[in-house]
């Protein structure tokens, strides 16, 4: 699927979801068929030193939110391409009246533990994120930015990136309907008896 030779009015996309979901590597896929310009968060903040310190505990840069918003908002404004502002914290750096929808990426808890244990996560950074997911953190978080009307969520357990790419493409051509509401993940984790093993960790 491809967009090359269509004229397309810029937009203004934000990919975000849980760290492990598959962010980076679906946003570059839907930039390079899109032609759109990526900007990644934490890519950003490490190379133009967009941060106040290091945060030990959580072993991550602690970004500065207002230089990064700043930053943000200059690429936006000096940009004419179509965007996609990939990060789990995205939608708190991005003014919201720019958005045109919201990418809001999930992936079933059991998979997203292994994701993360393999990429060599400490126990507390793996439970904060799997609390994250469980508990629809980056959900909520777009909803109370944006509001539901920009957002769509997408289930990427199992998928492929090319599969979840198409999902998105087919939202903006608008295709399908934008979805929110697609998990459960406790009601899941409840379901397959479970629930209280996860709810221990965290």
């Amino acid at each position: 699927m491809s967009f090359k030779g269509q004229r397309q009015e810029r937009r203004i996309y934000i990919v975000t979801g849980t760290p492990g979901v598959g962010k980076s590597s679906i946003s570059k896929m839907l930039a390079s068929i899109l032609g759109a310009r990526l900007v990644s968060i934490g890519e950003l903040v490490k190379r133009e030193g967009l941060y106040t310190g290091w945060d030990k505990e959580r072993e991550t840069l602690i970004a500065d939110t207002d230089r990064l918003s700043e930053r943000i908002s200059e690429i936006i404004d000096a940009e004419r391409r179509t965007i996609i502002i990939e990060g789990h914290y995205a939608v708190h750096v991005v003014p919201p009246e720019k958005v045109d929808l919201i990418f809001v990426l999930r992936r079933d808890p059991r998979d997203l533990k292994k994701t993360l244990e393999d990429r060599g996560y400490s126990r507390r950074k793996v439970i904060e994120n799997l609390a994250a997911e469980i508990l629809d953190v980056c959900l909520f978080d777009a909803v109370d930015v944006c509001g539901v009307e920009k957002l769509c969520e997408i289930d990427t357990t199992s998928k492929s990136p090319e599969e979840v790419v198409d999902e998105m493409i087919s939202v903006i051509k608008g295709e399908r309907k934008p979805e929110v509401g697609i998990v459960d993940w406790l009601g899941m984790l409840e379901s397959k008896g479970i629930l209280d093993d996860y709810l221990k960790e965290l």
